[in-house]
């Protein structure tokens, strides 16, 4: 199990939560949502959300650690941050950062950002160079969106849970550029502490597209891989929509992060995203 498998999945699947576009206005709400993260049924660890958007800024903060016996052998855990603005409903990212650790590695990739496309990047220690990895050019650095901006996804309330989730992502880590594509799945109603309502459901595909080492067996599994989806719940006070569960099929088993609870409160988050 890598040591921060919770950044690892959000980095994957929650990166199809990113909007290609829409056309009302935001608003205003903070979120607080806990996640559990399990595989093949057992816990095995837990996740926190937190954030604040308005109709020009955003900001998200995630922490995830693994716990009990793993957590106790790797002591794995990580964090990460975004922020941005909306502009003309789309998501236009400012900042990114992500460190992750365990006892035995720990990396941080920080990256800024400037209209969809990569400014600085920084990755320390920086990724070991492998033969087989497909080579990143300028052009893979521009018009995408980081990972962590990918838990709010804007949405255009008219076509209900299809534009949620019909579109293909451009997502760049700081490491690798892929595709996600989502499709819809239809709906279905979740009970959490916070929310009791609709869900819409994606189903979704990786496609690599460069940084990732093509000869890897992981690469191959994943691209062909057609058992990845996600729920998203709305964010009430705003048309911005977030993942409340993530289930992907790995090489040794299903891993699903899934929303314990999430609370949002509307109408309060501008002043609190400039004080920060």
């Amino acid at each position: 199990m890598k040591p921060a498998i919770a950044l690892s999945l959000a980095g994957l699947v929650l990166a199809a939560s990113v909007t290609a576009g829409a056309s009302l206005p935001v608003a205003a709400a903070s979120l607080d949502a806990r996640y559990e993260i399990s595989l093949l049924g057992l816990t095995l660890g837990t996740a926190s959300l937190s954030g604040g958007i308005d109709s020009g800024a955003y900001k998200v903060d995630i922490v995830a650690k693994l716990t009990g016996l793993v957590g106790g052998f790797t002591g794995g855990r990580g964090s990460g941050a975004a922020s941005g603005s909306f502009n003309g409903g789309k998501l236009a990212p400012t900042t990114f950062a992500v460190s992750s650790a365990s006892s035995s590695e720990s990396r941080t990739v920080r990256m800024a950002l400037d209209e969809g496309n990569v400014a600085a990047v920084e990755i320390v220690p920086p990724i070991d160079f492998k033969p087989d990895r497909v080579a990143l050019t300028e052009t893979h650095r521009r018009n995408i969106v980081d990972p962590l901006s990918a838990f709010l996804m804007p949405v255009d309330g008219k076509g209900g849970s299809a534009a949620a989730c019909n579109r293909t992502l451009p997502i760049f880590d700081g490491a690798a550029r892929y595709d996600i594509k989502l499709t819809s799945a239809g709906t279905r109603e979740v009970k959490l502490d916070g929310y009791s309502g609709p869900v819409a459901v994606c189903q979704v595909r990786y496609v690599p597209i460069a940084g990732h080492r093509a000869l890897r067996p992981s690469t191959k599994f994943m691209a062909e891989n057609r058992e990845i989806s996600t729920w998203l719940a709305p964010v009430a006070g705003t048309n911005v929509m977030v993942p409340v569960r993530i289930s992907v099929k790995t090489m040794i088993g299903t891993a699903v992060i899934e929303a314990s609870s999430f609370k949002v409160d509307p109408g309060v988050t501008a002043s609190a995203i400039k004080r920060n």
